[in-house]
């Protein structure tokens, strides 16, 4: 089963096997019939005895998950593996030999001003915090040095700092527990399979996995409850979580069994540096940290999913096995996530794209969509709804070719960065490639003739089709495909007009966001390490998205200093569904770079050239995308002026017929979405169905509305009601009100 299809199918059954109650499980071995030579007391004294037997078995039993009859879980059955022993021996010497930092006295800034005094590599966060309160050393799970550094809460300060303290409500913070979490299933894993680990990461979403080599064995869910029964003794004996620093030299011998942990060692660790490793328990490990203080911290720990996967996401390297978990420090907190990821089971967009004949995928076109009817009319609204828009804010669309000369690419920067993730084909012993953006192309049109001052901004938007060459075991459904269009813009602009157009693409954002009922949340990325232009650039391009981002968004943005792209700093946007889901879909990016690297040149008012810069924007991001996320935020219940059925017309009687169709026509020539029911089935079975295909309106003709001209209009049962609104409404007027829900966008 390939990669994707593995997965699809993981994600179907999310409740295992292992979730189900022991009275579920359990069957009871019947009582065996005495022989008829028995007399009655033998009979009575041998049932007497196998109902002891049972309620003993049932005693014996192991918690819910465990079926009856299977051996009790002991942990001696799942010894560390023979190179646990070697780990430990070379972390021991390393240890004892490492020396202490010079103690002296420091200042610590607590958030509220207020200060405390320490010791410079003795005085840890934890001791600040039970300083404060035993209650709040409970609770925090990882400190903040600087406003910028997480530090482990056992881990000595070692110099004046700001200090924070962070709980799990903290997102820092949440992904410092999965993270911890993933060491745990790494220790249940060498526990169980005897493998060599790979990496382990918190999610972006939420939870952890952890990759690993084994030989001869593969993951199921029937593996679940002993990993989660391996995890549960971990974090009874609270592990404490500890970090020491290791020469390149040391952690090649600590981890020689693993050629995956020498090679990341050999290509991330340079000569004659250090790198850090962090110990729970028999489990040493690669890790920058940091982490919470004990294993103990975790309260709730679940597996939901296992996979196939390849040594750094690479199908030419080897192939290894992924695990998924989840974790809390409260299992109320694992129950709400249950149960949310079982509704999403529900609003899954692979099922509901099936459910309501939308889309569907081929395996001779993998990652390519196939757009039913149905699926193609809600496409078409969301880019028409974008145009109506474009028209309005003063963008003007273009179109550019699918297929490019390599040079495009070369001069772009693409081939040298991205070729691998592009199709590339040779046409006449040329090599050339399908395009993975529009930006290229955008830029070939700018340069198509002289500009000036005058002329800018330009606001060129493109529909595209695009290609990116996704490994197959990571396409799925239509949040990662192959074959995708975008609502992709590239403003061209002088610096002077960046804060003015920044702040019309953010207004744009809003109503578009607030048009579908998303919630969202910006991040300003600002200046990486490595980075092109002049730094007073750059500073300047930051100031004004500061400034437009404090006069849109007061105290309700973040800054992430650092992770802004080489060519220049970026906002990004991450919206939040009906299941408080965050997905990052807009994206706002300055580039000084891709201008530069075509010569674009525009004309200034004293007559000099000037270099413009390219605001990169798209809203939806992928429509693809996009789609798959609107139809699980509304739970396929789409609103009317993008819904893709709209209306249904049904006769109550066969004399009703001839009007029901006139009807039909009536509501088709308008323009709406409009199907028709004349069959001689009952009505309620006709209107069963209409609710089923989640019509919005059914209209419902007899004899009645035939004599009157009117229709009877059921609106559709909303979430919770048991019985429809009914209004009886002329057809004009129904085709008012009609209009007037797609004018309101409602």
């Amino acid at each position: 089963m390939s990669d994707s299809k593995q997965q699809e199918e993981q994600q179907k059954n999310p409740v295992q096997e292992s979730e189900k109650t022991p009275e579920q499980k359990s069957e009871k071995t019947p009582v065996q019939k005495s022989a008829k030579s028995q007399d009655k007391k033998q009979q009575q004294n041998q049932q007497n005895k196998q109902q002891n037997q049972n309620q003993k078995n049932k005693n014996q039993q192991p918690k819910k998950g465990k079926q009856q009859g299977k051996t009790p879980f002991k942990i001696e059955n799942f010894p560390v593996p023979e190179y646990v022993q070697q780990r430990i021996d070379v972390w021991d010497r390393i240890k004892r030999d490492q020396k202490k930092g010079e103690e002296k006295p420091i200042k610590i800034t607590l958030p509220d001003g207020s200060s405390k005094d320490g010791i410079a590599h003795k005085t840890t966060p934890y001791e600040i915090a039970q300083s404060i309160s035993q209650g709040l050393a409970n609770s925090v799970l990882v400190a903040k040095i600087n406003d910028s550094l997480l530090w482990d809460l056992n881990r000595p300060l070692e110099s004046d700092c700001r200090l924070q303290l962070l709980k799990f409500d903290a997102p820092e913070a949440q992904k410092v527990f999965w993270h911890s979490s993933a060491h745990l299933l790494g220790q249940a894993l060498e526990r169980k399979y005897h493998c060599k680990l790979c990496v382990g990461p918190p999610l972006k979403d939420g939870g952890f996995y952890y990759d690993m080599a084994v030989v001869d064995k593969v993951v199921t869910s029937e593996d679940y409850d002993d990993i989660k029964n391996i995890v549960n003794i971990i974090v009874k004996e609270s592990q404490p979580f500890e970090r020491l620093e290791v020469s390149k030299e040391d952690a090649i011998e600590m981890f020689k069994y693993s050629k995956y942990k020498v090679e990341m060692i050999s290509k991330k660790v340079a000569d004659g540096s250090f790198c850090s490793v962090y110990r729970c328990g028999p489990l040493i490990d690669l890790c920058k940290g940091p982490h919470i203080p004990h294993t103990g911290k975790v309260k709730a720990f679940h597996v939901y999913q296992n996979s196939s996967s390849y040594w750094l996401g690479d199908a030419k390297n080897d192939a290894l096995q992924r695990v998924y978990g989840i974790s809390f420090p409260d299992p109320k907190q694992l129950k709400e996530w249950l149960n949310i990821r079982e509704e999403a089971e529900k609003r899954d967009h692979r099922k509901l794209g099936q459910k309501q004949s939308l889309f569907f995928f081929h395996p001779l076109s993998p990652g390519s969509c196939f757009f039913l009817p149905h699926g193609a009319r809600i496409y078409n609204k969301l880019q028409a709804f974008m145009r109506a828009e474009y028209q309005k804010r003063g963008y003007t669309e273009v179109v550019t070719p699918n297929i490019f000369n390599k040079e495009l690419w070369e001069i772009s920067g693409h081939w040298e960065n991205y070729k691998d993730d592009m199709f590339i084909f040779k046409c006449e012993d040329v090599d050339y490639g399908l395009k993975p953006m529009n930006c290229p192309g955008h830029c070939l049109m700018f340069k198509h003739e002289a500009r000036s001052y005058r002329e800018l901004p330009i606001r060129f938007a493109d529909f595209g089709v695009l290609h990116r060459n996704e490994l197959s075991g990571s396409l799925t459904g239509l949040t990662r495909v192959r074959k995708f269009q975008q609502d992709d813009a590239h403003i061209f602009c002088t610096h002077d007009q960046i804060k003015p157009e920044i702040f019309g693409v953010i207004d744009f954002m809003k109503h578009v966001y607030s048009t579908f009922g998303f919630s969202f949340s910006l991040e300003l990325s600002t200046r990486p390490e490595k980075f092109l232009g002049e730094i007073q650039t750059w500073n300047d391009a930051e100031a004004a998205l500061r400034e437009v981002l404090d006069l849109q968004f007061p105290g309700a943005w973040k800054e992430n200093p650092g992770d802004g792209a080489f060519y220049g700093p970026k906002i990004d946007v991450h919206v939040s569904d009906a299941l408080k889901r965050s997905f990052q879909c807009a994206t706002i990016q300055l580039d000084f770079q891709l201008p530069r690297r075509f010569e674009l040149k525009y004309v200034k008012s004293d007559q000099s050239e000037g270099t413009p810069v390219i605001i990169h924007r798209a809203l939806f991001g992928s429509v693809e995308r996009f789609f798959a996320i609107l139809i699980e935020h509304l739970a396929g219940r789409w609103p009317f002026w993008l819904s893709p059925r709209q209306l249904i017309v049904m006769s109550v009687a066969q004399s009703a017929e001839d009007y029901a169709r006139e009807v039909y026509n009536h509501f088709h020539s308008a323009g709406f979405y409009v199907d028709l029911d004349v069959s001689d089935r009952t009505l309620p079975k006709k209107v069963f169905d209409a609710e089923t295909s989640n019509y919005n309106f059914m209209l419902v003709v007899g004899e009645k509305e035939k004599k009157e001209g009117t229709v009877n209009v059921r609106h559709k049962l909303a979430e919770g009601e048991t019985k429809p609104k009914e209004e009886i409404k002329k057809l004009s007027e129904a085709e008012q009100f009609f209009l007037q829900l797609v004018k309101e966008f409602k």
